[in-house]
């Protein structure tokens, strides 16, 4: 029962920052062209924050070790809620900074949530270790259940309501204010171990370069996601000129992933025993 009540504190938490990422996916690009904005001008929006991830991603986990892992997922509810507000605007430059901020947002996003849940988990609360698993596979489930309602949600606001493009982004402040509270209230604050950045990203690389599968599965992996990333960016303009309600795509393409991970989990179940190699 303790267990389950931890757990309940953290998904509070954790689910209200997915809900709220999830439901700005549909409607990014169509809201850019809803400002008038050319294709070339949207793909430097995009590649901004793509880049503010990369970068802030290399120093979230340093960040939010000094910083403290409870302030660092209520200063993601903090500007990722700012980011959203700059949806707004039609000025170019408040849109390229709130992409930054986004980039930001999901480097945190990705570090501080897991972090904070990892350390009270084994030393504050002292559970088994191999319960860490089921706390994550439930909150992956619960994520893909979220994301294909995240989209249905969109569409509802944007298209429905007919409030336009900007609508789900709206929605979402709120979301971020609840988890934001939520993990004021609830929770207790942890820290990481203080090293130098450059220790740590020194370590980083010669893992890299010292295990031939760890740089492999790194380039494939970059590979993938450089494909992927294409895909988000192409989506919406091949569709929309066919009248295509693009929230409800966004959630075929999250039930989607999650039938993948469904049938990813059966192939290496004792059934069938696949291996993925």
């Amino acid at each position: 029962p303790a267990f389950r009540r931890f757990q309940r504190g953290y998904y509070c938490v954790y689910l209200l920052a997915l809900a709220a990422d999830w439901l700005q996916g549909p409607y990014l690009y169509k809201l850019y062209q809803h400002y008038r904005f050319l294709e070339g001008q949207i793909a430097i929006l995009y590649v901004c924050g793509f880049a503010s991830s990369v970068l802030f991603g290399l120093v979230s986990s340093s960040l939010v070790d000094r910083l403290g892992r409870k302030k660092s997922c209520v200063l993601f509810s903090f500007t990722y809620s700012i980011c959203c507000l700059t949806k707004l605007s039609r000025d170019y430059l408040v849109l390229v900074a709130g992409r930054i901020l986004g980039g930001l947002s999901t480097a945190l996003l990705f570090s501080a949530f897991e972090a904070w849940y990892v350390h009270e988990h084994v030393e504050r609360y002292d559970f088994p270790t191999e319960w860490i698993a089921v706390t994550f596979s439930q909150a992956a489930f619960w994520n893909n259940i979220i994301a294909v309602g995240a989209g249905g949600a969109a569409d509802f606001f944007a298209e429905w309501l007919g409030l336009g493009p900007v609508a789900p982004f709206m929605v979402s402040i709120p979301l971020l204010v609840l988890s934001g509270v939520f993990a004021v209230k609830n929770w207790d604050e942890n820290y990481g171990k203080k090293r130098a950045f450059s220790k740590t990203c020194g370590d980083g690389l010669k893992c890299l370069l010292s295990d031939r599968r760890v740089l492999l599965l790194g380039t494939i992996q970059a590979l993938f996601e450089s494909v992927i990333y294409i895909f988000i960016f192409l989506w919406t303009p091949v569709l929309d000129p066919h009248g295509a309600p693009l929230g409800i795509v966004f959630s075929g393409f999250m039930a989607a992933s999650m039938l993948g991970s469904s049938l990813y989990h059966l192939a290496i179940s004792k059934r069938y025993h696949l291996q993925p190699v």
